[in-house]
């Protein structure tokens, strides 16, 4: 998109270059990038719904305290088994464990999306996707460690990349598994007459 001067800025509250390479895919290029840099742990008892949810609706509201007059488009992508919030991989003991968890498994990946507009509107969505993993061998677990694809990564894993070998299907979005759904995030700004 390119900057008009009757469209507010966008600002994607991200520091995840999927989801600006996903928004791209759509046409779309944000105008800024502002991580949110806001506490991502889970409350006790916190449902992974609710979860991601929550963060993405915290996201938006810290970076549009900063951004007064601008779109603000936030997003949290929770990887679930059962009631079970599996982290963000940011070593390989972490990883290993995700990994152990989804083989020969199905989960949820839970999209929480979040668009406060200029005039201080406020939408959100949550979108579920459900992933089938392969009954995952320790050989195949060690060498997926050794690619690093793992790291930062909720529940372990990136779909985009070599896991898309242990996947044999994926019921739902696509992108929200990578890390944004398209179909929704569109529509979201198109409702707010974002163009």
């Amino acid at each position: 998109m390119t900057q008009t001067s009757d469209r507010p800025n966008l600002i994607l509250a991200s520091a995840s270059p999927r989801r600006r390479e996903l928004l791209a895919q759509i046409g779309i290029t944000a105008d800024h990038i502002d991580p949110a840099e806001i506490d991502e742990s889970p409350l006790a008892g916190e449902v992974p719904a609710r979860h991601a949810q929550r963060l993405a609706l915290a996201k938006a509201g810290a970076v549009a305290r900063r951004w007064p007059g601008a779109v603000v488009l936030a997003a949290d992508t929770v990887v679930a088994c059962g009631r079970r919030i599996l982290p963000k991989a940011d070593d390989a003991a972490t990883a290993r464990q995700c990994l152990f968890q989804l083989s020969g498994r199905r989960h949820r990946v839970i999209g929480g999306v979040c668009i406060k507009a200029a005039d201080g509107q406020c939408l959100q969505r949550l979108v579920t996707s459900v992933v089938g993993f392969k009954r995952l061998s320790d050989p195949e677990i060690e060498d997926y460690l050794l690619s690093e694809e793992w790291r930062g990564k909720a529940g372990g894993y990136a779909i985009q990349g070599r896991a898309a070998g242990y996947i044999p299907w994926i019921s739902g979005s696509y992108s929200n598994v990578v890390g944004l759904p398209l179909h929704e995030t569109r529509m979201m700004l198109d409702s707010l007459g974002y163009r």
